[in-house]
């Protein structure tokens, strides 16, 4: 019962000084890598370049791209907010249903790519 009670105040999740079970650095690399489905890394790369995911021909037959943008430089609100959007906005964004926690270290993760 005591291990029990023990094993409950650990926290989750701790600053990248902490010694905790795991670090937000190492929770939002882990979201990142794959967050509940296809990860942030299989359209964003490592973040820090824009990054055309398709090419294709329109009705006239001119070339398009579909790019993703670079995502280091997003402040957090922009990040929070594309995440949280819905998705008829975007029809390429997949929507993850992650909480604010695991936004905050998924971001805290991103801003240390720099």
């Amino acid at each position: 019962m005591v291990l029990l009670s023990f094993l409950i105040s650990i926290p989750l999740f701790a600053t990248q000084d902490d010694n905790s079970f795991i670090t937000k650095y190492e929770y939002g690399a882990m979201l990142y890598e794959n967050p509940r489905g296809i990860g942030c890394n299989k359209c964003h790369g490592n973040g820090k370049k824009e990054i055309i995911l398709a090419k294709y021909r329109d009705r006239k037959g001119a070339l398009k791209y579909i790019k993703v943008p670079p995502i280091i430089k997003i402040s957090f609100e922009d990040f929070k907010s594309k995440l949280k959007s819905d998705k008829t906005e975007s029809l390429i964004m997949p929507t993850y249903f992650l909480t604010d926690d695991e936004l905050d270290s998924l971001y805290y993760y991103i801003q240390k790519l720099k």
